[in-house]
């Protein structure tokens, strides 16, 4: 459990804790443990939130900050996944030249407008959330509640080899759905503490939501390039954390 918990910090953030040894055990492991990992990327983007109040910053230009430093975080390479599986998918060409497309170095024009598009919603979504920093915390959670479910059994890699070969299909759906319930309860606690019972109901709505579309793209990606690659599952990551900033920036009524 320490080596997967080690694994997903290094795979995940820019923290170099490193493992000595790494089969198909420690990324299990890892991949279970990924939504925790989310505690610090989105911990540093809530510290930078409060920081942004103590210095009179404006909540756009907070946010805008906040964004930065949790891709900062993960050296952007879930943004770099999101941009490749853009360029992937949108190319409409058979999965072998698709995935091949992944592979480039360069970003083409639907990774860049979906990166793009993205962090303006992530921005305004932060900028516009009831308690910015409970939005930041608990989507960077959600984000990386993904992983478990994308490599879940069932779920083939793409290609031989990488991380997503070594990752696909080591995660029990049984697995997954205790990390989901592990995640709902501490959403749901985290928004009662900043909103009372409506926070939880709101905290806990965005959870469920933003794993639905993660599972919706996942499904796509899956039948459109046969499995999983790391790009899909940075991409993912990204996927979800945008889709739980979004609900968590609507106001309940």
């Amino acid at each position: 459990m320490i080596s997967g918990l080690r694994l997903a910090v290094t795979l995940l953030t820019v923290v170099p804790l490193g493992t000595a040894h790494v089969d198909r055990g420690t990324a299990r492991a890892a991949m279970l443990l990924a939504p925790a990992v989310g505690l610090i990327t989105g911990g540093a983007a809530a510290l930078v939130l409060q920081a942004g109040d103590l210095l009179g910053l404006s909540r756009p230009l907070a946010a805008a900050l906040a964004v930065a430093v949790a891709a900062a975080m993960t050296r952007a390479l879930h943004l770099d996944g999101l941009a490749d599986l853009a360029d992937g998918l949108g190319s409409g060409r058979p999965a072998a030249d698709a995935l091949t497309i992944m592979k480039r170095s360069d970003i083409g024009p639907f990774g860049v407008v979906t990166l793009v598009l993205t962090l303006l919603i992530q921005v305004a979504a932060v900028a516009s959330a009831p308690h910015p920093a409970v939005a930041v915390l608990v989507a960077a959670v959600a984000g990386r509640l993904a992983l478990p479910w994308a490599c879940r059994a069932g779920v083939p890699s793409a290609r031989p080899g990488g991380l997503g070969a070594l990752v696909a299909g080591t995660v029990a759906t049984r697995a997954a759905l205790l990390a989901t319930g592990v995640v709902l309860a501490a959403a749901a606690a985290t928004g009662t503490a900043a909103d009372g019972p409506g926070g939880a109901v709101h905290t806990a709505a965005a959870v469920i939501v933003s794993l639905a579309a993660a599972l919706l793209v996942l499904r796509h990606a899956v039948r459109r390039l046969g499995g999983v690659t790391g790009d899909v599952l940075g991409a993912l990551v990204e996927i979800t954390t945008t889709a739980a900033l979004t609900v968590l920036a609507a106001v309940p009524r």
